[in-house]
């Protein structure tokens, strides 16, 4: 989840499309025993890696990837060779799937699809000549160039186009929010953050595999699974270090921590759990310790409260989409903090972690709010709408 802070085929090439898992397009039958030696090949490629053995890993071919990845702490490295195209006498191609875990933070693996291109050397074995992201797969950090690391208490920060000590600030940063965190929402959570810093927009875009126009203005996101098992891969935070280095020493602090709150609720948000709760709880989480009045941390929501305006509603899941009204998008995840900030005001804090639980542990959309209002905070839905839009009344005027 996002933190506030903002193919046509006819005629022969479809044929040609068709028979590509089996020949691939212009190349010749990649046999079994190819396919094999290619295995081999990356199996070699992978141990070198992971022992640290640069001689190893020249052998196999191209030492980009072992340079770029000599500092990222890596517990697994692995390719499994899905396809071979031979596409001349002396090259093919390979798509392959990686699987890599990090280490103290990956519980499973991470799998991508990746594209290799080969190439046959003087003694007719096959090398690598390029490792690149596999069509629709997105970037890995160190697609991007080489990758630098720090370390903090609680955090383990990668980044690009940086140095060591610039990636300390951000680890401090980190450290200070996974406590924040724990304190609010409790300790059975993993406790520990992954933070990628890529070196702009555009590469931050990269990451997610989708254009940078999604994310312009947006300081960072969290990826990972609806429901997340404590067993799988970590979630990313992944930063915008454009839109992020624009922000003060709190706004900086907000954003990790809010994303931090993603990170520990992960397992804890389903299907069921609407938008306003979960970026609100992370934005309540975010504020939580700042001392910021609500007028100054919801300031497009004071200024339509204050021109009589109040929302009938809470926001649905669509107004969290990014649009080219950031006024309206502001609303909603402020109008989500202000829902959280009144329920650990009026029925304490204990009380909107129960209820944030109770939302996400329902089996269905329809109900989930209703049922975990009755349950949880003996009011209805009707009635915890009513006392909300007073609420905002309240806070932000006058």
């Amino acid at each position: 989840m996002a933190g506030r802070e903002w193919v046509r085929i006819s005629g022969v090439a479809a044929l040609c499309a068709l028979f590509v898992a089996l020949v691939g397009c212009g190349g010749q039958p990649a046999t079994d025993t190819g396919r094999a030696e290619v295995q081999r090949l990356l199996d070699r490629r992978a141990d070198a890696l992971l022992e640290r053995d640069p001689a190893a890993y020249r052998a196999t071919g191209s030492t980009a990837g072992y340079d770029r990845l000599r500092e990222v702490p890596l517990a697994a490295w692995s390719y499994r060779v899905t396809d071979l195209d031979l596409t001349g006498d002396a090259t093919a191609t390979a798509a392959a799937e990686l699987s890599y875990r990090l280490q103290d933070h990956d519980r499973a693996p991470v799998t991508t699809g990746r594209t290799l291109a080969l190439a046959r050397d003087a003694d007719g074995g096959w090398q690598v000549t390029s490792d690149r992201p596999a069509p629709r797969s997105a970037q890995q950090l160190w697609d991007q160039g080489r990758v630098v690391a720090a370390r903090g208490d609680h955090s383990l920060v990668l980044g690009v186009g940086r140095t060591e000590e610039s990636l300390r600030d951000f680890a401090a940063l980190a450290d200070r929010a996974v406590p924040a965190v724990s304190d609010a929402w409790g300790t059975g959570w993993g406790q520990r953050v992954l933070v990628l810093v890529p070196d702009s927009l555009e590469e931050m875009a990269g990451l997610l595999g989708s254009p940078a126009s999604s994310y312009r203005g947006i300081a960072a996101v969290t990826t990972g699974e609806v429901g997340g098992a404590a067993d799988g891969p970590a979630d990313r935070i992944i930063l915008n270090p454009e839109a992020y280095g624009l922000l003060g020493p709190t706004g900086k602090q907000v954003v990790l921590t809010h994303e931090s709150t993603h990170v520990a609720t992960r397992a804890h948000t389903g299907p069921a759990t609407p938008l306003w709760l979960s970026e609100g709880y992370a934005d309540w989480a975010g504020y939580r310790d700042t001392g910021r009045a609500p007028a100054e941390a919801a300031p497009e929501l004071a200024r339509a409260v204050a021109a009589g305006d109040v929302p009938q509603e809470l926001p649905a899941d669509g107004d969290f989409g990014f649009t080219d009204d950031p006024t309206a998008l502001s609303q909603a995840y402020e109008s989500g903090w202000m829902a959280c900030r009144l329920i650990a005001e009026q029925w304490g804090e204990e009380r909107l972690g129960a209820f944030y639980r109770a939302v996400g542990a329902h089996g269905q959309r329809d109900g989930a709010v209703e049922s975990a209002l009755e349950k949880v905070l003996g009011t209805s839905e009707e009635a915890f709408t009513r006392a909300w839009r007073e609420y905002l009344g309240e806070q932000l005027t006058g």
